[in-house]
């Protein structure tokens, strides 16, 4: 029961593998609901059918609904004979897009748990993308500017470094570069042979972020580094050199990470061709 009374409302989270796919897809549901009152519990690694009897029965006891990502024939047949029975709804969160696949392109499909996170060249690429992205962090090493396949520019708090974090889990080798006015870009940003991306925000969510940082800092919230003219003389230095270097820019201010490296992925893949 929490605070006010009300019953914590779980789902369940059921797969032969990690469970992470069904956990994503739920939580993206979620987003779109006032769901605090939600509970997720992750059932990982199911093997047999006596277990998913007895999750069933429980979600039936508690009211909660199944997301399951079962690829195993006769767990799936259990998970849904076995709901039909005791009237608890379920999600089959990967069957519709196999079935699809079927459908569409033939063949069967390879009934294995745990493809997503298989040890094979696309991991060991995620692996190396990561490394690379924490070795040229921040412009630490110039050298990065010319092996990445994407360049992040942009003035400080705009998300360069966790933006690099998230596109190199995606395979993609990504270095980022500090614009400061009083600091001279290297030589090695104006090379072609890889896409540069510039960061922009709007002065004033910069503004709020940047007395944030300078708050957990300890640090004085009138510092230069969050005034509204400085941040109004760094962007206007960061937009002169972005039209220099004619590349794509990107406002940032009221973006989800995962939004931005989005468009990115697609701008690279236009890049690419």
């Amino acid at each position: 029961m929490d605070n006010e009374g009300k019953r914590t409302q779980p789902i369940y989270i059921c797969s032969d593998a990690v469970g992470e796919t069904a956990e994503t897809v739920v939580k993206a549901a979620m987003r779109q609901f006032a769901s605090a009152g939600v509970k997720l519990i992750r059932f990982s690694h199911l093997k047999t059918e006596d277990e998913i009897v007895h999750i069933v029965t429980e979600a039936a006891a508690t009211g909660g609904f199944i997301a399951y990502t079962l690829v195993q024939p006769e767990l799936r047949e259990t998970m849904k004979e076995e709901s039909r029975i005791r009237g608890v709804r379920v999600v089959d969160v990967l069957g519709p897009v196999m079935q699809a696949f079927i459908d569409t392109l033939g063949g069967s499909p390879k009934r294995q748990p745990g493809l997503l996170h298989t040890l094979d060249d696309d991991y060991f690429r995620r692996i190396e993308a990561i490394e690379f992205a924490v070795k040229y962090d921040d412009g630490k090493d110039t050298k990065g500017l010319l092996l990445a396949e994407v360049v992040l520019i942009g003035v400080s708090r705009t998300s360069k470094t966790p933006l690099s974090i998230y596109l190199a889990h995606k395979g993609v080798r990504v270095a980022n570069l500090p614009l400061v006015p009083e600091v001279k870009v290297p030589d090695e940003l104006f090379a072609g042979g890889r896409l540069v991306v510039g960061l922009m925000m709007n002065p004033d969510k910069l503004a709020s972020i940047r007395t944030e940082r300078l708050k957990a800092m300890g640090l004085p919230f009138s510092a230069k580094y969050a005034s509204a003219q400085r941040i109004r003389a760094e962007l206007t230095y960061a937009s002169e050199l972005m039209r220099k270097l004619n590349c794509p820019i990107i406002d940032v201010s009221e973006k989800a990470i995962e939004e931005t490296a989005g468009l990115i992925i697609g701008l690279l893949q236009d890049y690419e061709i």
